[in-house]
């Protein structure tokens, strides 16, 4: 029921009490129309005025109170009147929209609590594992080992340096990405050749990628210097990552190839192995920190778990982007772009 149709009802009712009293004193027809239909109009503009002047107007600075806190302005702020020819209607779908909104906002809320505790799960099993290893070869030695079997200790020791290598690189990443994140690290822009950057940076893999049996190649257009607008040392850090990733997960007597394909302002770069792939419900995931696809085969390879968080909050700080397209055990490509330098 609205307004008009609650205000004409109410008229009615009370003036047909009127009209039916006064036909009961005097027994008056005519009196009784008369009374009747003053009764009713006087009635109908008395109640009409109260409900557009006193209720409508306390809807609409309910209406106005959702708006503000919609908005998220503060409550005493005065807002533009609102004018509405039903305002409850209004503000009932405000309050749905809303409720809708503030759904939407726990739902977020829950996901994100979801992610902290996977990440406080995943960082204290990243630094347990290490610690409890090099805790084990140091109780070792410390039982007698060192005086019975030397040989043996020198293992221990150097197994128990590999851990405390680990530990190193996982805090290094953890305050790289951390420092990223918060925006303390600054970029140094510089134009510089991405050939010659790939170049050198799949020379220092070489090594890495003969032993595992991994051939590093490159697709780079004749070796033609291409020109980008990057911070050099940052954008290295992003392909050591990514080739060492493809390297860690590739296939024994795999490939890995790294091109380069000219757009219009911009340079794609892109890593492409022919290893293992990854599940296509995970490839939304991969760039989280500490997200692994094969848990138990990634911690037995090594790494902070970090390295692709941090290549995409690299390409975040350029302004760039990243994105990840697999196909199980067909293989993967990582590819990113740079901003391309307007003079070469």
């Amino acid at each position: 029921m609205n307004f008009r149709t609650l205000v004409i009802s109410l008229s009615l009712v009370f003036a047909g009490s009127l009209a039916f009293i006064s036909l009961f004193y005097e027994n008056n027809w005519t009196r009784f129309v008369l009374i009747f239909f003053v009764s009713l109009v006087v009635s109908y503009i008395a109640l009409d005025n109260i409900f557009q002047t006193y209720i409508n107007k306390r809807i609409s600075n309910i209406y106005k109170l959702i708006n503000n806190l919609k908005l998220g302005k503060d409550i005493q702020n005065v807002l533009a009147q609102h004018s509405s020819d039903d305002p409850i209607k209004d503000a009932e779908q405000k309050v749905r929209d809303w409720a809708t909104q503030k759904v939407s906002e726990i739902d977020k809320l829950k996901e994100q609590e979801k992610f902290r505790r996977e990440f406080l799960s995943n960082i204290s099993h990243e630094f347990k594992t290490p610690l409890f290893a090099i805790q084990g070869y140091i109780e070792t030695m410390q039982d007698g080992m060192i005086e019975e079997d030397q040989e043996m200790a020198l293992i221990f020791l150097n197994k128990a340096a590999k851990n405390i290598d680990r530990l190193t690189y996982l805090i290094n990443d953890l305050d790289e990405i951390s420092k990223l994140e918060s925006g303390k690290i600054s970029l140094n822009i510089q134009k510089f050749d991405i050939v010659s950057l790939i170049t050198e940076t799949t020379e220092q893999l070489i090594d890495k990628a003969k032993k595992n049996n991994i051939s590093l190649t490159t697709n780079l257009k004749n070796n033609s210097a291409i020109f980008v607008k990057a911070d050099r040392l940052k954008i290295q850090q992003v392909l050591i990552n990514l080739i060492d990733n493809s390297l860690k997960y590739g296939k024994m007597n795999g490939k890995t190839t790294i091109s380069v394909f000219p757009l219009i302002d911009q340079i794609l770069v892109e890593v492409t192995d022919n290893g293992y792939g990854i599940e296509e419900k995970n490839l939304s995931r991969v760039f989280e920190r500490f997200y692994r696809t094969d848990k138990s085969r990634s911690r037995d390879i090594g790494g902070s778990g970090l390295g692709l968080a941090i290549v995409k909050h690299i390409l975040e700080a350029h302004q760039q982007t990243v994105n990840v397209r697999s196909t199980e055990g067909i293989g993967t490509t990582f590819g990113f772009t740079l901003a391309k330098s307007k003079t070469n």
